[in-house]
């Protein structure tokens, strides 16, 4: 059995070091003494897969542990999460939050806590949905023009690098408004990416 750490480095190195103090301080309460250290400097908006958590999650074994300071160091939004914890599951790998003390293994705990973070994403799912009804009913409301001027072309071609990450979120059967905002782009553009990539969507 295995045990490593997994740092999402952010800009701030105080930020880094209060990941490293918190981690060690566990695994020195808990008698551990990690194998290796991996420290992630990719851009969080790039699919957590070609990171170096997705990385380390197709190489551990079976028992092997991962140590990680919080939650939201292992990706940048709920779903996310819950790919990574479903990775972990499936490749019995146990995922240890060390600001919360969660372990997620194949335990009635750590399952009824992915439960939750299920219905955490749903939620999250209708409150993107909702806001951006308001948003574009406010518009249509005041006049204000709904969608691209005419003849315009929008740039859809940095989404191909996320053309993974999309599909998955359509197989999950999420909206194109929620992959909007999980991408990082306007619906609009999401819809016309969607119309020249996957036209049966």
């Amino acid at each position: 059995m295995a045990i490593y750490v997994y740092l999402r480095v952010s800009t701030d190195a105080q930020d880094t070091q209060n990941q490293k103090h918190g981690i060690l301080e566990y695994c020195e309460a808990h008698g551990i003494e990690p194998d290796a250290v991996h420290e992630d400097t990719a851009s969080g908006r790039m699919d957590w897969r070609s990171r170096k958590i997705g990385k380390l999650l197709s190489t551990a074994d079976n028992g092997d542990v991962i140590l990680v300071s919080e939650v939201s160091r292992l990706a940048r939004s709920t779903l996310q999460v819950l790919e990574i914890l479903q990775l972990a599951a499936d490749r019995k790998v146990s995922l240890v939050v060390v600001k919360n003390g969660l372990r997620f293994d194949n335990s009635m705990q750590a399952k009824i806590t992915a439960t939750i973070l299920g219905l955490a994403a749903e939620i999250e799912r209708d409150f993107i949905s909702m806001r951006t009804k308001e948003a574009l009913a406010k518009r249509k409301a005041s006049g204000k023009r709904l969608g691209r001027p005419p003849g315009a072309v929008a740039k859809t071609y940095k989404l191909d690098e996320k053309r993974t990450e999309i599909e998955r979120y359509l197989k999950l059967g999420i909206n194109g408004t929620a992959i909007a905002k999980l991408v990082g782009v306007s619906r609009p553009t999401i819809r016309t990416w969607l119309s020249r990539n996957r036209p049966e969507a």
